[in-house]
């Protein structure tokens, strides 16, 4: 894995976005990501669709090497970090969880975190909100009206480039803007809303090789 970094800083805090889909809060020890969609290929498996098991195994090996290299103490989730309901890769996330048995899980729950909380914290979650408030950001999953700095995900924003003639690549990216920040899909098996952008934004968007601001 080739981590690369660009260091911004928005209200006097500093986060690390990483072409790792996530980013890390150094202030607070705390990696901070959207959209894990835990459940989604046994989901399609289930469905009639073949896909490998191996998909949800790579995300939560980059999850783990960003913990290990951050040091990262928290994660928050800022939502679905489910897909749809129970299903196998629950007992692959619980095997993930007892490696990082004291790293504390906050969830800001998503349109598909539907099973019931308990549940959820039985799954190795410690706490759970509908949006979270801290240092003058809001966390949500979903666009809300605050006089906070938003932070959200759930649109798995994308930007396509032009890179021949009549070609163009897709790349996931970090949206920023005056009052928000929306978080890459830290799923690899996710599409990209390359169009439902606030305006006069940002992106910093990443390859497996880099990080780049346009």
């Amino acid at each position: 894995m080739i981590l690369a970094e660009k260091s911004i800083f928005i209200r006097n805090n500093e986060f690390l976005l990483t072409n790792q889909r996530a980013m890390f809060w150094p202030d607070k020890k705390a990696l901070v990501f959207s959209d894990l969609h835990l459940g989604k290929t046994a989901h399609f498996r289930k469905n009639g669709i073949a896909l490998p098991s191996s998909l949800i195994l790579e995300d939560l090996k980059r999850l783990s090497r960003l913990i290990l290299h951050y040091q990262a103490e928290k994660l928050m989730v800022v939502g679905d970090f489910l897909h749809a309901g129970k299903n196998s890769e629950f007992e692959i996330f619980e095997d993930w969880k007892s490696e990082f048995s004291d790293i504390e899980i906050m969830l800001i729950k998503g349109n598909h975190d539907k099973i019931p909380d308990t549940e959820l914290l039985q799954l190795g979650i410690s706490e759970i909100h509908s949006e979270w408030k801290e240092s003058g950001f809001v966390f949500s999953h979903d666009f809300t009206e605050s006089e906070h700095f938003l932070i959200s995900g759930h649109i798995h924003p994308g930007l396509s480039l032009k890179t021949g003639t009549r070609r163009y690549l897709k790349f996931p990216c970090f949206v920023v803007c005056e009052k928000q920040l929306i978080l890459p899909a830290f799923s690899s098996f996710t599409g990209l809303d390359t169009f439902n952008h606030p305006e006069n934004a940002t992106y910093y968007f990443f390859s497996e090789e880099g990080i780049y601001q346009l």
